[in-house]
């Protein structure tokens, strides 16, 4: 006698379960490493507010008693930008070093302005219209990725920034994968010395001068040097290279 089709449906079905419990035990998880927790949680939250307030933006960058904003053109001239090279300026803030870049790179170079502040990028780009710097362009990062693509970049520099990364590993891996091989990458960031620096400085910058090197270190970077720069005091330059 022909046995009923659906007795055969039932003795496939333990089968098949066993074997996908099976292969879910063979199989290397898929839910890969664990997700980069935030060093300094609501750091960013100002800038990524739709009420970020430019004025008070402006003031804070572009005052005389910031020193690298006084100190601007000098740090320009120690990075050795020449003509032709690609320049990402990460955290580029109000801009106020995206016209010494524009001179330094030169017709066939390229300037890109990165920030994850929308109302920072909106205001970069009124400056570039304004002022006619046909090879800038800005970028839109993210909290955990540069927005730069894979090998586009020759120099990423970071002024007053890193402080700034909420997810440092993430972001340096996608910056490293930003630069060409052979490329640099500029930290200039706050000097961070208990019993020295000052009180805001110590509650608002995570880590000091050794920790950042060591991390990005970690992260496939080779330390080059450290620049002295005229009229820095509070803030130190450190640059690395990309094998």
């Amino acid at each position: 006698m022909e046995r009923p089709r659906h007795s055969c449906r039932r003795s496939r079905a333990p089968r098949a379960a066993a074997l996908l419990l099976l292969v879910g035990a063979l199989s290397p998880s898929c839910s890969g490493p664990p997700r980069e927790a935030s060093v300094k949680p609501g750091i960013n939250e100002k800038f990524l507010s739709p009420e970020l307030d430019l004025d008070w933006a402006v003031s804070t960058f572009e005052g005389e008693s910031r020193e690298v904003f006084v100190s601007r053109r000098h740090i320009v001239e120690r990075l050795g930008v020449s003509a032709g090279m690609t320049v990402a300026d990460v955290g580029a803030g109000t801009g106020i070093f995206l016209e010494l870049f524009a001179k330094a790179v030169g017709a066939e170079g390229k300037v890109l302005a990165v920030d994850i502040s929308p109302k920072l990028v909106d205001h970069m780009n009124r400056l570039i219209r304004e002022s006619g710097w046909t090879r800038v362009e800005t970028v839109t990062g993210r909290e955990r990725e540069v927005g730069l693509s894979p090998g586009s970049v020759d120099l990423v520099f970071t002024c007053d920034t890193y402080h700034h990364f909420e997810y440092p590993r993430s972001m340096l891996a996608s910056i490293h994968r930003a630069l060409r091989p052979g490329g640099h990458l500029v930290i200039i960031d706050f000097e961070r010395l208990p019993g020295v620096s000052r009180e805001w400085i110590l509650g608002h910058v995570r880590a000091g001068k050794n920790e950042v090197a060591s991390e990005v270190t970690a992260a496939g970077f080779t330390l080059l040097d450290e620049l002295e720069v005229e009229g820095l005091r509070e803030n130190y330059l450190l640059r690395f290279h990309r094998p």
